[in-house]
C-alpha cells in the first residue's frame, strides 16, 4: 500500500481515563475542552475527537448538556475544524471476580441508543462506535459493545445522516464492522479507527496494523494510533501503510521523558512528522471530502 500524501491529523482532546492528576494539561471544564480545540485546530487537526468530564471531578461524563457546551463554544470562535464526538461512553461493567452477577462501583453500562442522546441533539460531523467487547486493562474492568448493541446503534447514527467512526480494538471487532456493512447498516466510505496498544485488544506491532489493514473494506478511510511513547512513532507508521493519524492527550501525555504536552504541541509534532515522510496535512474541507461528510455551512 502507498504512502498517505494528504494526511488527515485528528487531535483526541482529553479522553475518559484517570489523566487529570497526571498532567496540568487536560482539560477538564467545557471550556477548557473547547479552548484545547481550538489550540489543536490551529495547528493543523483537521478533526478534533471530544469527550466531557465533570468540571468539578475531572471524571468521565456523558452528559449531553457538556458536550452542548463544548461544541458551542468551537462553533462560536469560528474555527474550521470537523467534529467529532464520541459515543463509547456507557459501556463500562467492572464486575466482583468473586461474584460475577455484582456490579461494582464505577459501572457506567446503558444500552446502544442510550449512548447517543448527545449525538442527537448535536448532529456533529462523526461521532464513534466501538465496534465491540473487551477485557479492558487488568482487574475486572470490561468495555462491552454486543453485537445487539452496535446493530441498534448503528441503525440510529445512520438515520441521523452522521459519519459513525468504527473504534477498532481487534481483529474481531474489524469483522464485525465489515459484517454490519454487508448487512446495510454502514454507509459508504467507511471509517476506521484502529486503535492499537490498549490492554488488551490489539498490541501496538506493526505487523498486527499491516494484517488490520489488509482486513479493510474496498474504499474504507482509516486511521491509526497507539498509546503513550508509542504516539509518535505510529504516527510515521500508518502514514506508510497508507492511513491517516490521530494524537491528543487522550493517548499520550508526553512530548519526551518528563516533559509534559499540551495538545497543540503533539499536532505540531505530527505535522513535523507528516511533512518530514513527504507527505502534506489534509485541511478541513480536504477531510470532510475524503470522509464523505457534509460540506461545512
Amino acid at each position: 500500500m502507498p504512502v498517505n500524501q494528504d494526511v488527515i491529523i485528528t487531535c483526541a482532546l482529553t479522553g475518559a481515563g484517570d489523566t487529570v492528576g497526571r498532567s496540568p494539561h487536560v482539560p477538564v471544564t467545557p471550556e477548557q475542552i473547547a479552548a484545547s480545540a481550538v489550540e489543536a485546530a490551529g495547528a493543523g487537526a483537521a478533526v478534533v475527537h471530544i469527550h466531557v468530564r465533570e468540571p468539578e471531578t475531572g471524571a468521565p461524563s456523558r452528559d449531553p448538556r457538556l458536550y452542548r457546551e463544548v461544541v458551542e463554544r468551537i462553533r462560536e470562535t469560528g474555527t474550521d475544524v470537523v467534529i467529532n464526538l464520541t459515543a463509547g461512553m456507557g459501556g463500562d461493567l467492572i464486575i466482583d471476580p468473586e461474584a460475577p452477577l455484582r456490579q461494582l462501583p464505577g459501572t457506567d453500562l446503558v444500552s446502544g441508543l442510550d449512548r447517543l442522546p448527545h449525538v442527537e441533539e448535536l448532529l456533529p460531523d462523526i461521532c464513534t462506535l466501538d465496534c465491540g467487547s473487551l477485557n479492558f486493562g487488568d482487574g475486572s474492568n470490561l468495555y462491552v459493545s454486543t453485537p445487539d448493541m452496535l446493530r441498534t446503534g448503528a441503525k440510529r447514527i445512520q438515520e441521523l445522516g452522521v459519519r459513525p467512526e468504527l473504534e477498532i480494538f481487534d481483529t474481531g471487532q474489524l469483522w464485525f464492522a465489515k459484517q454490519l456493512l454487508a448487512e446495510g447498516l454502514l454507509d459508504d466510505p467507511t471509517v476506521f479507527q484502529l486503535c492499537m496498544g490498549i490492554p488488551w485488544g490489539a498490541p501496538a506491532d506493526p505487523g498486527v496494523l499491516q494484517s488490520m489493514v489488509n482486513m479493510l473494506p474496498r474504499n474504507a478511510q482509516w486511521a491509526s494510533f497507539a498509546l503513550g511513547r508509542m504516539q509518535m512513532p505510529w504516527v510515521a507508521q500508518s502514514i506508510l501503510l497508507g492511513g491517516h493519524v490521530r494524537v491528543g492527550l487522550e493517548d499520550n501525555l508526553h512530548l519526551g521523558k518528563g516533559v509534559k504536552a499540551t495538545n497543540g504541541q503533539l499536532v505540531e509534532r505530527a505535522v513535523r512528522i507528516t511533512e518530514s515522510l513527504g507527505s502534506r496535512v489534509a485541511t478541513p474541507d480536504e477531510a470532510r471530502e475524503k470522509l464523505g461528510l457534509r460540506p461545512r455551512t
